[in-house]
């Protein structure tokens, strides 16, 4: 049988290591660190990540209990003292510069969405993520609570998470939107907590469609009906403009579609300023939003993004910056050698064999184990 490396070790080659030290070395504070380097922490907390630890303890100690594989690793022995030190103290940037190499990477390989128009398109959402607040006092959301928020805006070509950002909880969703830097051309799908008047004309002025759920209690005006395909589920097409207090926030026609859907009954009204695609499509595209939701949940289930291993805001963002570099790293493998698994599932591979001694690839398609060689058969003597 043929001789590998760790499955970790094959994995964290995917990363350059000198693209990663010249990231380390742009943003350090203090002194030369001495007893432990930024990979070594880059490997430990990816260990956490992959593995499901909970606890630096538990981190330390797994990377004890493989300490002669951590050469192939290129790691030294960490202390729980000092990884926790370096996680207070060391720029959590560093972690999201890498995120956005990966992110370039992964956006050469990835898959188009499965719609036929060849505009690219965007899912906004943010998940908040619960924090104790007496463990946490920066991070104050409610009087009795604290909160960070994960912004997202997915790409559904490859499903990447193109726009992140994380925030205090207190911040509302559509003020992350406004600073997003959104492609002329694309299509943008969010949901009600996005609704704002003066930023849709603003994305309609760049050349940017939007979709989004109507308010119920929107006040508009129709200008035009148009015929609609009842027996897909379309109940109304209408072009109108927003009339009251708003009317002069977005003085441009939208369109208004109602779609009651087959399945569950639920009848549901949108908002977009796209007068070009069928209004079906315009449904199917809302649908499609329900990725981001899977996003959250795949990460939120497979990564350790709801407890933290430190207390301080630089030690939090960087384990929720290290859990996005390790999702992109397995989209990148994913993408590259065309594996037809979800990533929830090689997670969960990966979580089971991280220190085995296989062939990645192999294992993350589902090859049959290469059989062991058999010994050498005894050969009797005769004297």
């Amino acid at each position: 049988m043929a001789h590998h490396n760790t499955v970790f070790a094959q994995l964290l080659k995917f990363i350059p290591r000198h693209e990663f030290e010249t990231l380390a070395n742009r943003y350090h504070e203090g002194q030369k660190l001495r007893k432990m380097s930024r990979w070594s922490q880059f490997v430990a907390l990816s260990l956490g990540q992959l593995a499901g630890r909970a606890s630096l303890r538990d981190i330390v100690s797994n990377l004890s209990a493989q300490a002669a594989k951590l050469y192939h690793l290129g790691s030294a022995k960490v202390t729980r003292t000092t990884l926790a030190r370096v996680n207070e103290n060391q720029p959590y940037m560093l972690y999201e510069a890498l995120f956005h190499k990966l992110l370039a990477r992964c956006q050469g390989l990835a898959p188009r969405h499965g719609f036929r128009f060849k505009n690219k398109l965007y899912s906004l959402d943010a998940t908040t993520i619960d924090l104790c607040l007496s463990v946490f006092p920066w991070a104050r959301f409610r009087t009795t609570k604290g909160a960070v928020k994960v912004h997202v805006g997915l790409d559904h070509d490859g499903l990447l998470p193109s726009f992140v950002t994380v925030t205090d909880g207190k911040t509302h969703d559509v003020s992350v939107g406004r600073t997003l830097e959104l492609p002329a051309e694309s299509i943008v799908v969010m949901d009600r907590a996005y609704n704002d008047y003066s930023w849709f004309n603003a994305l309609n002025d760049k050349g940017i469609f939007f979709v989004t759920r109507q308010k119920s209690n929107a006040l508009y005006r129709v200008v035009e009906r148009h015929k609609v395909l009842k027996h897909k589920g379309l109940t109304c097409d209408q072009t109108i403009v927003i009339t009251g207090t708003n009317a002069g926030k977005c003085p441009i026609h939208l369109r208004r579609i109602g779609y009651r859907d087959p399945e569950t009954g639920k009848h549901y009204v949108f908002l977009t300023n796209n007068f070009h695609l069928a209004a079906k499509t315009i449904a199917d595209i809302y649908k499609a939003r329900w990725q981001i939701e899977l996003f959250f949940k795949c990460i939120k289930q497979n990564l350790k993004i709801k407890s933290f291993v430190g207390t301080s805001k630089n030690a939090v963002l960087t384990q929720i910056w290290i859990a996005m570099c390790a999702y992109l790293l397995l989209a990148w493998i994913k993408f590259s050698s065309r594996i037809d698994r979800s990533l929830q599932q090689m997670i969960r591979l990966l979580q089971l064999n991280l220190f085995e001694r296989r062939d990645l690839l192999p294992l993350l398609r589902g090859d049959p184990l290469e059989p062991p060689d058999a010994p050498p058969q005894a050969q009797l003597r005769f004297l």
